[in-house]
């Protein structure tokens, strides 16, 4: 008798501590959650503002190409195609 009462109360203080633990763990993860969701949260901020800074800069880029195309191409052009010969400076003329 007295030993189903010990057992009882041994089974009874394990399925409590079991319960405790399983609280303790789901408050644990809830905290973790929300962690991990702010962490994410403010990445996912970063992330949308360096995208939207490197639009701005490729349509900066794209504007300067545009107004500049031309006169880089007759510049290029001009370098290529305009052909002066001269004798270098120290060449030595001999015989």
């Amino acid at each position: 008798m007295w030993l189903i009462g010990k057992n009882r109360r041994l089974k009874q203080a394990k399925e409590e501590a079991q319960a405790e633990i399983e609280q303790y763990r789901l408050q644990r993860e809830k905290e973790f959650k929300a962690k991990e969701a702010a962490a994410l949260g403010s990445h996912g901020s970063c992330s949308t503002e360096m995208e939207k800074e490197t639009q701005e800069k490729m349509l900066i880029l794209q504007t300067y190409f545009r107004q500049n195309r031309d006169e880089v191409l007759d510049n290029l052009l001009a370098f290529v195609c305009d052909i002066r010969p001269e004798i270098h400076e120290n060449y030595r003329i001999s015989g």
